[in-house]
C-alpha cells in the first residue's frame, strides 16, 4: 500500500510539472478510436439502448484488463518498476498542466485585446459556439471549463485511483471518455449512450461533491463574503444546475469568486439558457481565468493531500 502511494505522489507531480507532450501518443486517443468505431457499428437499428451498455461494458473491461496486467507485471518484475510505471499511468490520467495551459490560451489573447483569438482558442476547449461571444462570455466559458474539469479531469481520477489504483483511474477515464463522445440527449445518442451518461454521474458524484466543498473552505474568498452564506449559495445553486455533478463545482467558484455563471449560451445555433449561479457581486473579468486556475492548483493539492493522509491512516490501522 505506500508503494500504491508513491506511485500517486509520483503521477501527481509529474502531472503539475509535465503535463501531456502534445507529440506523445495519449491513450484517451486510442479508447475514442475504439469507442467511435463501436458507435459505427452499434449505433443503429434496433436495441440501442442494450447496444449502448454493451459498447460502455466491453470498452471499460477492456481498459481495465489491459492497464491491471501492465501494472501487475511491472510489480511483479520489481518494486520500484511498479511504483515508476503506475506513477506514469497515474500521470497521464490527470489533466493539471493541460487544463491549466489550455485556459491560458484564451486568457491571453483576451488580455491583449485580441477577441477574436480568444474566441478561437475557447472554441477548442467548449462545446458552445464562440464566434460572436464577448469578452465576459469568452471568460465565463473558460472558467466553467477549468471548474468543472477540476473534478473530471483531477480530482474525480485520484479518488479512483486511491482506492482502485492506476486501474481505477484508467476506468473512470473510460467512462468520461464514453460519456464525453455518446452522452448527449439528442436523436442520435439517447438511447446509445444512456448507461454512459449514468456511469459518468455515478463515478464522479463523491468526487465532484468534495472538491466543490474543497473550493469553498480552501480557496482565496475573492468575492469577500461569510463562509456561512458562500456554503448556504454554493450548496443552494449547484442543485440548480442540469448536471448533477458539474454544479457544485461551478456554483463553488462563483460563490468564491463574487462572479455569476450560466446564463445563455449557443450550441450549433440554438439557445440554452441555464440558470444563472454566483452573487455577481463582482464583475466577471478575464483576470477570473488566472483566478480559477489557482483555485485548480490549490483544490487539486489539499484534494490529493487529504486522501493521502487518509490512506495512510487506514493503512497503518487495517
Amino acid at each position: 500500500m505506500p508503494a500504491h502511494f508513491v506511485a500517486i505522489a509520483i503521477g501527481f507531480l509529474l502531472d503539475r510539472i509535465i503535463g501531456d507532450p502534445p507529440t506523445w501518443p495519449h491513450p484517451v486517443r486510442l479508447i475514442g478510436t475504439f469507442i467511435s468505431k463501436s458507435i459505427a457499428v452499434l449505433n443503429k437499428g434496433r436495441f440501442r439502448t442494450a447496444k449502448g451498455a454493451f459498447t460502455l461494458f466491453i470498452t471499460v473491461g477492456i481498459v481495465f484488463l489491459i492497464v491491471f496486467i501492465i501494472v501487475a507485471y511491472a510489480y511483479q518484475m520489481h518494486l520500484f518498476a511498479g511504483i515508476i510505471v503506475e506513477g506514469i499511468l497515474v500521470a497521464i490520467g490527470l489533466s493539471q498542466k493541460s487544463l491549466r495551459d489550455a485556459a491560458l490560451r484564451v486568457y491571453e489573447p483576451l488580455v491583449a485585446g485580441d477577441v477574436p483569438q480568444a474566441r478561437t482558442k475557447l472554441s477548442e476547449i467548449v462545446g458552445r459556439d464562440t464566434d460572436k461571444l464577448g469578452e465576459s462570455d469568452i471568460a465565463r466559458g473558460a472558467i466553467e471549463t477549468v471548474s468543472e474539469n477540476t473534478s473530471d479531469g483531477i480530482t474525480a481520477p485520484l479518488f479512483w485511483a486511491f482506492l482502485l489504483g492506476a486501474p481505477g483511474l484508467w476506468v473512470y477515464k473510460t467512462v468520461n471518455t464514453l460519456d464525453s463522445m455518446i452522452g448527449y440527449k439528442d436523436e442520435r445518442y439517447e438511447k446509445f449512450g444512456k448507461f454512459s451518461a449514468r456511469a459518468d454521474d455515478v463515478l464522479n458524484f463523491i468526487p465532484a461533491r468534495i472538491t466543490g466543498f474543497l473550493i469553498v473552505v480552501y480557496t482565496w474568498n475573492e468575492g469577500k463574503l461569510s463562509l456561512m452564506k458562500r456554503f448556504t449559495g454554493w450548496n443552494r445553486d449547484a442543485r440548480r444546475h442540469p448536471s448533477p455533478n458539474s454544479g457544485f463545482l461551478e456554483a463553488a467558484t462563483a460563490w468564491q469568486l463574487g462572479i455569476q455563471l450560466g446564463g445563455e449560451s449557443t450550441y450549433r445555433g440554438k439557445v440554452s439558457k441555464r440558470p444563472e449561479i454566483g452573487p455577481g457581486t463582482v464583475p466577471l473579468t478575464a483576470t477570473h481565468i488566472k483566478l480559477t486556475i489557482k483555485q485548480m492548483h490549490t483544490v487539486a493539492f489539499v484534494f490529493w493531500l487529504a486522501m493521502t493522509v487518509i490512506g495512510v491512516f487506514v493503512n497503518a490501522v487495517a
